[in-house]
């Protein structure tokens, strides 16, 4: 028995299946069979042609620059500074105009500092001590400004006393201004100059628009109605992302400034346009966390007429500003059409494989369709096809009983 059913499992391998075509009149069928049919067409012309764009090559290797400019000047009266005028050479680090630069709102400065010894700030927990042996020599302090010399220095009659170090001295004050000292930057403005290139269709463009009048950038500022002017005031940028300048000048902050080309290279150039959007990228709902803005210090160096070195120890609170580019390309391509054409009419057969489902298993009739649609057909045998008797005056009620 087991030989016979493995003969007819091998037999079976050469059997041959092919369409046969059978118009079943059920209306319901045939709704649901044209409203698939409808729903992929419409998903094949509507999205993956319409919105997609899908008859088209496209490159999303964009080449990009970013060069960027700051004006503006600012006034400030200090009691370590007195008065002085800040210009782009003092807050804008780094100088060169890269695509990440900080501008510097607040700060905190300790002037004259030198080498020498002097006590530790008293809100460093490592450098608080009780008397000399809590200083060890040589140990630098944690999370301080310079290493232990063994000391322990108290105030008068004070029971507690901080460590004696050397290090920079005077040690950087703790205190920051409680507003912004360079609050004017408000008004200050950034020059963004963007060129883009799309290697693979060799296509380029900038930002900025092309015109002979010299004064066009000393006078325009970017809004929606002028798109192609690349000065953006600092307080426009810090609003559109969502913030107060004032507020994050106070801490500082980082925002980021994404510019983005989508261009249809099948319309005129002139429609392949910028468009930006701003965002705050760090956290501005922890304003008040210890880890909340931005800053870092930097010193500036000097000697006396004895040759003693000194510095200018700045603790510089600001806005760090990120320009981001992305984008894409596309072109007509007979290749890709094709392809997604293809997708499409083989997408159809799916509306009949559904509508077999239905047909063949899920309405009452299923039987009586499953027999209309599958049909065994074996050959006749060699000695029948021969026979003499089989001619063309032969009735079909006569072929069917051979």
């Amino acid at each position: 028995m087991g030989q016979v059913a493995w003969k007819g499992l091998f037999l079976s391998l050469f059997d041959y299946k092919t369409e046969k075509y059978v118009i079943a009149k059920n209306k319901k069928v045939g709704i649901l069979y044209r409203v698939v049919q409808l729903s992929i067409l419409a998903y094949l012309v509507g999205w993956v042609f319409v919105v997609k764009k899908g008859y088209q090559d496209t490159d999303t290797s964009l080449q990009s620059s970013v060069i960027t400019k700051l004006k503006g000047v600012a006034f400030t009266n200090t009691s370590e500074l007195g008065e002085r005028l800040w210009d782009v050479a003092d807050y804008v680090i780094p100088p060169q105009g890269e695509s990440v630069f900080f501008v510097m709102t607040n700060l905190i400065v300790t002037p004259n500092q030198r080498q020498a010894t002097c006590p530790e700030s008293a809100s460093i927990p490592d450098a608080l001590c009780d008397k000399d042996r809590d200083c060890p020599a040589g140990e630098a302090v944690v999370a301080g400004n310079g290493v232990k010399t063994g000391r322990c220095l108290k105030d008068g009659d004070s029971i507690k006393g901080t460590c004696e170090i050397l290090a920079w001295c005077p040690v950087e004050k703790r205190s920051k201004p409680k507003t912004p000292l360079l609050a004017s930057a408000e008004n200050f403005t950034v020059y963004i100059k963007n060129s883009i290139r799309f290697p693979k269709f060799k296509f380029s463009k900038m930002n900025v628009l092309a015109t002979n009048d010299e004064s066009y950038l000393k006078t325009c500022r970017y809004s929606t109605e002028h798109p192609y002017c690349p000065i953006f005031v600092l307080g426009n940028i810090v609003q559109w992302a969502g913030s107060d300048f004032q507020e994050m000048a106070l801490e500082g902050g980082v925002i980021g400034i994404q510019i983005e080309w989508n261009c249809d290279l099948d319309k005129a150039p002139s429609e392949c346009n910028p468009h930006y959007s701003f965002s705050r990228l760090d956290n501005k709902f922890a304003e008040k966390s210890v880890s909340s803005g931005y800053n870092f210090r930097f010193a500036k160096y000097y000697q006396d007429s004895e040759g003693i070195e000194y510095r200018m120890l700045i603790k510089a609170y600001g806005i760090r500003f990120v320009v981001m580019v992305n984008g894409k390309a596309g072109r007509f391509n007979i290749i890709p059409t094709i392809i997604n054409i293809g997708s499409g009419l083989a997408l159809m057969g799916v509306g009949a494989f559904l509508c077999d489902l239905v047909l063949l298993y899920l309405i009452k009739k299923s039987n009586f369709y499953r027999g209309k649609k599958y049909e065994e057909v074996k050959s006749s045998s060699r000695k029948s096809l021969s026979s003499p008797t089989l001619n063309g005056n032969q009735s079909p009620d006569q072929l069917d009983r051979l």
